[in-house]
């Protein structure tokens, strides 16, 4: 089976459901899409696999040499061996996720996909062409010495990823029984959603058992509809500033913050961490007892709560 010319003849399915989805919201909500945004998502997606192309050609000899030196063991061919592939897989990318949503150095990746105001289809094609830097990658590994192939390894995190474009969706309603077992579109609803009830909430890829599992799991609300974005907005469509502005910020913390382990949890603390600083920072300062950094305080970022109750969403 090549995944690869799978996904391909997906690609005009993809844009079909697009079309059909902008289409059934034209005369329900207008507002549900726009020609910007679309077009911002649809570039996006295109620098993000033109780095993921490149980004293989390094990564898939790595994984060969871990197959080949240092496998465990080695995975029995058919279905038996393709749903361990899928399990194992489907773990790792929720351990991703989570961690893209707690570690600032993977946020600043991650957060492009979390930058729009609005939640459609065409908001999976919204990712970052710096997940190769960030260190995706690096969460595959295991799968290698485990015992799976490069080819199995690639080609399951692409149909993880597939899957995942359907439930970028305001169109259908919760879904019962699946709601306990896959991803579905409520569910990841509430994901991207910034309401403080939301944030960090729901990482699944395939199925949402991980997050039943590790007390992640949020049930998207009637009571609370989603707000979608993340907290502090960045209201721009192009996609060179939505690519960078996390890393750029993030770079500018490390250099106003004086010490090590403060530079140290700028680029690794959870994405909130930083206004947490700076509410320390605030208060020495009306206390007296120091002075706020020379730019009068660290830029925005685009980050929320989580553990820390300092609002601003990213996830």
């Amino acid at each position: 089976m090549n995944v690869e010319l799978i996904l391909l003849a997906l690609a005009p399915v993809f844009v079909l459901c697009i079309g059909i989805e902008a289409w059934y919201w034209r005369r329900r909500n207008p507002g549900m899409y726009s020609l910007k945004d679309t077009a911002s998502n649809a570039t996006l997606a295109l620098m993000h696999q033109g780095a993921d192309k490149l980004a293989w050609l390094l990564i898939v000899p790595f994984y060969a040499w871990l197959y080949d030196h240092y496998r465990i063991y080695t995975m029995p061919a058919g279905w038996v061996g393709f749903v361990l592939l899928f399990v194992v897989q489907d773990f790792l990318y929720y351990v991703f996720h989570r961690a893209s949503h707690r570690i600032r150095w993977l946020w600043a990746a991650h957060v492009v996909h979390h930058s729009s105001e609005r939640l459609n289809l065409s908001t999976a094609f919204r990712q970052s062409l710096m997940y190769p830097v960030a260190g995706m990658w690096l969460f595959w590994t295991p799968m290698a010495l485990i015992g799976f192939t490069p080819v199995q390894i690639v080609g399951v995190v692409l149909l993880n990823l597939a899957f995942q474009f359907f439930v970028h969706t305001q169109a259908i309603p919760k879904l019962g029984w699946l709601e306990y077992v896959l991803n579905t579109p409520s569910i990841h609803r509430a994901h991207h959603a910034r309401n403080p009830r939301y944030i960090d909430r729901n990482y699944a890829g395939v199925l949402v058992i991980w997050d039943r599992m590790f007390g992640s799991y949020v049930e998207e609300s009637e009571a609370e509809p989603c707000e979608f974005g993340i907290v502090d907005q960045i209201r721009t469509h192009n996609p060179i500033t939505l690519t960078f502005h996390e890393w750029r910020t993030m770079a500018r913390d490390v250099v106003a913050m004086k010490g090590w382990r403060n530079k140290g949890m700028a680029l690794f603390g959870p994405p909130e961490w930083r206004h947490a600083w700076q509410a320390a920072q605030l208060t020495q300062l009306a206390a007296g007892q120091t002075a706020m950094p020379s730019e009068g305080g660290l830029p925005g970022t685009a980050k929320r709560v989580g553990s820390v109750n300092v609002s601003q969403k990213t996830l």
